[in-house]
């Protein structure tokens, strides 16, 4: 198994649409220069905010060939989410991935017909990274959108560590950050832990956490890139002014539809992500206008551009 670890920022990506709705992976590239002029070395692609659970599987296929050639080009690390109600799908999309040589793969557990123990859920991992047996496998714990809940992350990395050879760690979503300090204890701190609940950041990182993966970050890296540098020489108070500026735009976004409205926020800044496909909605144009006001009047701009 090849080594990697995630480190800083992992931008959790958008998939590109046309107006239509239908993929425009042309825009790929002006996605990834973007986010490398921000501070950005990796990206997390059909993610949660890349809409993969709307996404067919040769979409999201053909996602990962675009990213597979654009992001070494540009400096920039490729993991890949692969889950799906479907393991079979998943297992598919992760030996993609590897033959890509992604640098890692993740995947969420299935959420319609959900595994009801901790050993239905460590088998349907191993299923997946199987698939993918030379590439560092993360299980992706987000019972925000899964549903799945019970299994703390601790004792779910002790029941898989047996049985999945290249389990690397747990792309960390999760509130639980006691379950999260237990996991970093074990096997000598072995497992790798990146958190993923961008409005929580710092209290990763005094958790015990070395990196984030986050939706945030395409178009507000700064703040948290500023959190990360004041926490690592003691300085509290900037840390927690930098963490601060993380909610404001959430809620911005979020009281219009927090996707379809990012990707408006990634248009205005010069990038055409196009809109949300359903059942994600999208701000009209002139609630598009009125959100960019709202960012303007806290300063948004400035904080990263």
């Amino acid at each position: 198994m090849s080594a990697f670890k995630f480190t800083g920022l992992c931008t959790a990506t958008h998939t590109p649409f046309h107006p239509d709705g239908s993929l425009n992976l042309a825009v790929v590239e002006r996605q990834a220069a973007f986010l490398r002029s921000h501070g950005i070395t990796s990206v997390f692609i059909g993610g949660t905010t890349g809409e993969s659970s709307s996404l067919t599987a040769a979409e999201r296929a053909a996602l990962n060939d675009r990213w597979a050639v654009v992001g070494p080009a540009t400096g920039i690390d490729v993991i890949v989410h692969v889950g799906a109600n479907c393991l079979t799908e998943a297992a598919q999309l992760a030996a993609h991935a590897e033959k890509n040589q992604a640098k890692a793969v993740s995947m969420i557990a299935p959420s319609y017909f959900k595994p009801r123990t901790l050993t239905d859920l460590v088998a349907s991992c191993a299923m997946v990274a199987k698939a993918a047996p030379r590439t560092p496998f993360y299980y992706y714990d987000i019972p925000g959108m899964t549903g799945i809940g019970g299994f703390p992350v601790d004792e779910f990395l002790k029941a898989a560590s047996p049985v999945i050879p290249n389990l690397a760690g747990v792309k960390y979503s999760n509130p639980d950050l006691e379950a999260m300090r237990r996991a970093q204890a074990l096997e000598g701190g072995r497992f790798d832990l990146p958190y993923g609940i961008d409005e929580r950041f710092l209290s990763a990182l005094r958790a015990g956490a070395t990196a984030g993966v986050g939706s945030t970050y395409n178009f507000n890296p700064g703040p948290l890139l500023r959190t990360i540098a004041a926490q690592a020489k003691g300085d509290a108070a900037q840390a927690e002014a930098e963490q601060a500026k993380v909610q404001p735009v959430v809620d911005i976004l979020a009281k219009r539809g927090y996707m379809g409205a990012a990707k408006a926020l990634m248009g205005h800044l010069g990038v055409p992500l196009g809109p949300a496909r359903l059942p994600n909605g999208n701000p009209d144009a002139a609630e598009a206008k009125k959100m960019i006001g709202e960012l303007e009047a806290i300063g948004f701009f400035s904080w990263n551009f």
